[in-house]
């Protein structure tokens, strides 16, 4: 076996524990997600399994990473980034981050508003930015019924309940940063010349 591959291989295990500590989820709940047993995903964490294309596929879907990022394959010189968008229920999310954990951002585009789709509030752990780029958008926030304009931003623990959805008869275009729960959106500002630190 190629030297490179063999240590491509060897260090699987480790940056899979790695990312799995980084969700915070145990081997249960991976085995659950992956249909994969909970013995041989700690195998493969030890470095006792060899990966296969069958174990790595499925795996690197749980951690929302690609099979590069989960080899550490080297960079083909191609700065592309291939974004795999997913349609559901008349919205589409395109994923702008890679890495598991941490702040997420997300461009979701939602088709335009049905008459007979009614708000349907839900709540999780987390904590939500939203920008709009194009369109209005809903956002129906417990006893609040908003309606954001391009250019507009919200930001929620979403432990709220909370919708979205387009406002009107025109589809809506909008940026979202989701983080668990007490991480939020932070900006730095450079202080102004002449200004005191």
């Amino acid at each position: 076996m190629d030297d490179d591959l063999d240590r491509a291989l060897t260090a699987v295990g480790p940056r899979l524990r790695a990312l799995r500590r980084q969700r915070e989820i145990t081997l249960a709940d991976l085995a659950t997600a992956t249909g994969i047993s909970v013995s041989t995903l700690s195998r493969l964490e030890s470095g006792a399994r060899r990966p296969n294309l069958e174990l790595l596929l499925p795996l690197a879907r749980a951690h929302g990473v690609t099979l590069d990022e989960l080899v550490d394959a080297p960079p083909t010189g191609d700065p592309r980034i291939h974004l795999r968008p997913v349609t559901r229920w008349g919205m589409t999310m395109v994923p702008l981050t890679r890495r598991a954990g941490g702040i997420q951002a997300y461009k979701l585009i939602i088709a335009a508003r049905s008459p007979r789709r009614e708000p349907t509030p839900k709540t999780h752990e987390g904590y939500e930015w939203l920008y709009v780029l194009n369109g209005r958008l809903r956002l129906v926030l417990g006893d609040q019924d908003l309606v954001l304009a391009h250019g507009e931003a919200a930001e929620f623990d979403t432990r709220v309940p909370h919708w979205f959805g387009a406002a009107d008869a025109e589809p809506v275009e909008f940026l979202s940063l989701f983080g668990a729960q007490g991480e939020r959106a932070h900006l730095r500002a450079r202080p102004r010349a002449g200004t005191a630190d």
